[in-house]
């Protein structure tokens, strides 16, 4: 499977960890995120590392919550149901730019001691998480949820990082 394509703008240092290569550790978090939801095809995106400031700020902006959070994800296609991509597909040259992550390691951090499920865990929910918004997955209807987080908990089990039993439905919390 390709490679995705991804673009850092880490603002706050988080990649600089001599204890981990994080773009490594995200890549192949992603491919297996990737493969799970059948995408054959050459992707790009971004992936912004933010301050509580900078996160509280595009929250307001675009989301209307006046408070800091751990992802937002701004997907090229939002919206924009019925485009045909199966004629770009063939194309093994076509590279899909499926949007922008915009991440906020302090807040991951916080959402990990609250939930009790250690950081690498909650940044590992969190990235997979973005990616399936940024590929059209939602969780507003409960059909909907279910799917994504089922997705997401499979991801992250392959992965090595399991969720608690009712997060598979549920999503995040105990």
């Amino acid at each position: 499977m390709d490679p995705i394509e991804i673009t850092y703008n880490d603002e706050v240092g988080f990649l600089k960890d001599e204890k981990r290569d994080w773009q490594d550790w995200i890549m192949k978090l992603l491919l297996l995120a990737k493969k799970e939801i059948g995408k054959n095809n050459n992707l790009e995106m971004s992936i912004n590392f933010v301050d509580e400031d900078r996160s509280h700020e595009i929250n307001l902006k675009y989301r209307d919550k006046d408070r800091p959070t751990d992802v937002i994800s701004f997907a090229i296609e939002d919206g924009e149901e019925g485009i045909d991509m199966s004629a770009f597909e063939a194309d093994p040259d076509f590279q899909e730019d499926i949007g922008d992550l915009f991440m906020c390691p302090s807040v991951i951090k916080r959402h990990s001691v609250e939930y009790g499920t250690g950081f690498d865990r909650e940044f590992g929910y969190t990235i997979v998480h973005g990616f399936l918004h940024l590929n059209g997955y939602d969780h507003i209807k409960p059909d909907e949820a279910k799917e994504m987080f089922g997705i997401q908990g499979k991801v992250l089990e392959d992965y090595g990082l399991p969720l608690y039993p009712d997060q598979l439905d549920v999503g995040r919390g105990r």
